[in-house]
């Protein structure tokens, strides 16, 4: 019994998660404006090549380091602070966190 439990419980989680990474896949490959992240970041999970800024997959960035970054900008990278809700760069910044080095 305590098995089927685990392994319910499991399901969900894992469930969960995929369907909450969704809206962040959607915006990281062609919602972000003015250039979508896809264009500039390689992200496995994504299926994304860009050439331009750092690989999410060696960068293995968290969360918090990521909403700083897409808030303030750094380097090539402009701030998405006018272009994004902050409902849309934490949903990016929570599937990338949790997909990158998959």
């Amino acid at each position: 019994m305590k098995k089927y439990l685990v392994a319910a419980v499991s399901v969900v989680v894992f469930s969960t998660q995929a369907y909450a990474q969704e809206p962040g896949k959607e915006l990281f490959l062609t919602g972000a404006k003015p250039i979508a992240c896809a264009v500039c970041h390689t992200l496995a999970d994504a299926g994304s090549a860009g050439a331009i800024g750092p690989d999410l997959d060696e960068l293995k960035p968290g969360k918090e380091q990521i909403l700083k970054v897409m808030k303030e900008g750094m380097g090539a990278m402009p701030s998405f602070a006018q272009t994004l809700s902050d409902q849309e760069r934490d949903a990016i910044a929570t599937y990338v966190s949790s997909v990158a080095g998959q």
